[in-house]
């Protein structure tokens, strides 16, 4: 297993139907849940334990995901709200470098992901067929991104940061 990508790079296969996004939702919906079961019981030094060699640390890991998961709920209001609008990259590795990814306890984040995933499932499950066509501009990829292509890859974020904790307490026997 690449233990980089332990569930695989995310697959995207151009449209979807409406029951695939409704997976994709459902997933979105169990992340926050599986995450706190993902963790469940660290101590502070497992928590400060690197996922894989050169990788973050299980901590950092639950940081980035509240991070990552607030950035793209602010992309889907943006681009249910504007036209094609430019949003606002950001610096995951020096984000995850701040002091606060590095030492914060992760009840903070946990408890962000709670809120969070519960106004972005509300949100999710009464977008039209229409809406998961709308797009955002990202300036350092220089790509135009569907809300449909969007879902799925978050979808498939929260498992592939997931799979790095539960894969890494494998390996490592916590």
């Amino acid at each position: 297993m690449d233990l980089r990508y332990p569930i695989g790079q995310f697959d995207w296969e151009g449209s979807t139907t409406p029951e695939h996004r409704q997976v994709w939702v459902q997933e979105i919906k169990g992340m926050p849940e599986k995450l706190r079961a993902a963790v469940q019981g660290l101590s502070h030094a497992q928590l400060d334990t690197a996922y894989r060699e050169g990788g973050w640390t299980i901590r950092q890991v639950v940081h980035h995901l509240a991070d990552s998961h607030v950035n793209s709920y602010i992309r889907f209001k943006l681009a249910l709200t504007e036209e094609n609008p430019t949003i606002k990259p950001y610096d995951e590795q020096k984000w995850a470098a701040q002091h606060d990814s590095l030492t914060q306890d992760i009840d903070a984040s946990l408890a962000l992901i709670d809120g969070l995933h519960a106004r972005w499932v509300a949100l999710l499950e009464n977008m039209k067929d229409g809406d998961y066509l709308r797009t955002f501009y990202h300036p350092e990829n220089q790509r135009t991104t569907s809300l449909e292509y969007a879902a799925g890859m978050y979808a498939w974020h929260g498992n592939h940061h997931i799979a790095h904790i539960t894969s890494a307490r494998e390996r490592f026997g916590f």
